[in-house]
């Protein structure tokens, strides 16, 4: 009887359950669908982003849908997907003040890869964590997913959205300007991988002229000679280093200004390729000699492109002139590529931080000292040329860097408060660099030196308080024209036990890739053939390289190293 009695309530409970679950299915996708559309209205703030944006989406979900079928986990995955890009790329933001783009993902490398996981350990842990999270939860996803369709469906549905997105980004093309703001991270990264795609169907990774009448003229064997002891050299890396006198309405310390003084009484203007943040494009302008800005879309990872293909350089001409050469690299070689960049292009012996025991920052001191020994050691093998890196004046400018070794100092009340605390570091170093030239004159005084400073970007607050009437737009437009205001730092020349034999290229105002000119002429060198050839292009351009008639006149000679076999494989 009781058996009797249950036996018509079992169809209608096993009715429910499947409708019960398809309710939840539908919810669920709604709940997603919706989430996202959350994430768009407070990351997208204009028509054509927030179009750029669904289609992302989309796009997204159907190429889901045609590995797994199932919406709900589809969206999920989808979801994902679109947090961990915005959170990737305000990351960046933070760091470099521009937005992921779809070239950070086209150039990826085994160097920088393993850099990013040394220095990260807690993304590591983070993201171990969010893996074992994610396993069970998509797990239980596929299983109560109920709701199926069908792969055709979908591809149609993918190539649909793939070319409505392509479209809306050549029609209204994402402006380099906009990766400066701290929003459209999703519809930016998209619209950029057409353009991006797009520039290397149609350009390539490196700009040049297709054809070249001219020729390098090399000769096998080519001799350097030179007449008198050749000097040491050493090139500085003086990080984040300008002048900021620059800037109106900033109150500096009573002396200021003396360190960026050459060796003759005057000061230099160094115009450089990167604002507030890539050191990498000025290392690449004067260890190469050539310029980041023909590599368009792509210069942002132009050590990484050059690494094994741009053999031209500083290094490699001065090995030309018997120099053994050397660096010293304050972080990990992996790095942008920077290890195999710096020894592609002829640096034979490459220290990075975890050679010298040193942390991310140091004062100038600690770099000074470890080429102080390196010099000692090696001194005695003939010429060295020596790069050396310094940090101090690195972001964040939040807190007082090494505070016991300055204490008497006084903040001038600037702001932002940053503005002091950089002006605090440079004094800092106003006062190492002094001493450790007096160092190699006390313990070298058999030795001569030839000593090269640039600054290789202003710090990237500096951007905001040049002209600090405009909104992020306006300044996007103004670094994307490269107003000289927010690119000129300073270059400086010195000297121990050694006078400079060849100064006029030693402009007053020099763009970066000609500093390994003025390198060589200065210590009494002969030019190769292709500086002696970049020589005639700062002669007829007054000390501008790319931006001398419209990139013409670097295409060309792009092309002529390329010809030569100093570029290979772009």
């Amino acid at each position: 009887m009781t058996s009797s009695r249950s036996l018509p309530t079992m169809p209608a409970a096993a009715k429910a359950a499947p409708a019960l679950r398809g309710r939840f299915d539908i919810a669920g996708l709604a709940a997603l669908h919706l989430a996202a559309l959350a994430v768009m209205a407070v990351s997208e703030f204009e028509l054509v982003p927030r179009l750029a944006f669904i289609l992302t989406w989309s796009i997204l979900n159907f190429f889901w849908l045609v590995l797994l079928r199932r919406p709900v986990l589809s969206a999920a995955l989808s979801l994902a997907v679109i947090i961990v890009l915005i959170e990737i790329s305000r990351f960046k933001f933070r760091v470099l003040f521009m937005t992921a783009s779809f070239i950070d993902v086209m150039i990826i490398d085994s160097d920088t890869l393993a850099f990013l996981w040394t220095i990260f350990p807690k993304v590591r842990l983070a993201a171990a964590a969010a893996i074992v999270a994610a396993i069970p939860l998509a797990g239980a996803l596929w299983y109560f997913d109920r709701i199926r369709v069908r792969r055709l469906t979908a591809v149609a549905g993918g190539a649909a959205c793939l070319t409505l997105l392509t479209g809306l980004s050549l029609a209204m093309p994402v402006h380099p300007g906009e990766a400066f703001g701290d929003d459209s991270y999703v519809s930016g990264f998209a619209r950029s991988g057409v353009s991006a795609m797009s520039e290397l169907m149609t350009h390539g990774l490196l700009e040049s002229d297709a054809v070249v009448i001219d020729r390098l003229k090399t000769a096998p064997g080519d001799a350097c000679e030179t007449s008198g002891k050749r000097p040491h050299i050493l090139l500085v890396h003086d990080e984040g280093s300008f002048d900021i006198r620059a800037v109106g309405g900033i109150k500096v310390p009573m002396d200021y200004g003396s360190h960026f003084l050459s060796f003759d009484g005057k000061q230099r203007n160094f115009l450089v390729e990167g604002a507030g943040g890539p050191s990498w494009y000025t290392e690449y302008n004067v260890i190469s000699g050539l310029s980041a800005r023909s590599y368009g879309r792509f210069a942002f990872f132009v050590t990484r492109i050059a690494a094994g293909r741009v053999e031209r350089g500083l290094p490699r001409a001065l090995q030309r002139c018997g120099y053994r050469t050397f660096s010293i690299y304050p972080v990990f070689g992996g790095f942008m590529s920077a290890r195999s960049y710096y020894t592609g292009s002829g640096v034979q012996h490459f220290v990075d931080g975890k050679d010298i025991s040193g942390g991310t920052f140091e004062p100038d001191r600690f770099y000074f000292d470890n080429a102080a020994r390196m010099i000692e050691r090696e001194r005695g093998k003939g010429p060295m040329f020596l790069y050396v890196y310094l940090t101090a004046n690195h972001f964040p400018w939040s807190h007082p860097f090494h505070e016991e070794l300055l204490q008497d100092w006084h903040s001038p009340g600037n702001q932002p408060p940053e503005v002091d605390e950089y002006l605090r570091r440079q004094t800092m170093s106003g006062v190492d660099y002094p001493n450790f030239l007096a160092r190699l004159q006390r313990d070298f005084p058999d030795d001569s030196f030839l000593v090269v400073r640039y600054g290789d970007h202003q710090p990237d607050f500096a951007k905001l308080i040049v002209d600090r009437s405009i909104d992020v737009t306006e300044l996007g437009r103004r670094l994307m024209a490269f107003d000289p205001r927010y690119f000129t730092t300073y270059y400086a020349i010195d000297s121990v036990n050694f006078q400079p034999v060849e100064l006029s290229s030693a402009l007053d105002n020099l763009d970066a890739p000609y500093l390994p000119l003025v390198v060589q002429e200065a210590a009494g060198l002969p030019l190769d053939p292709s500086f002696a050839e970049q020589k005639k292009i700062l002669q007829r351009c007054h000390g501008l390289f790319y931006s001398c008639a419209g990139g013409a006149e670097a295409r060309r000679f792009n092309r002529l190293l390329i010809n030569a076999g100093l570029i290979k494989g772009l």
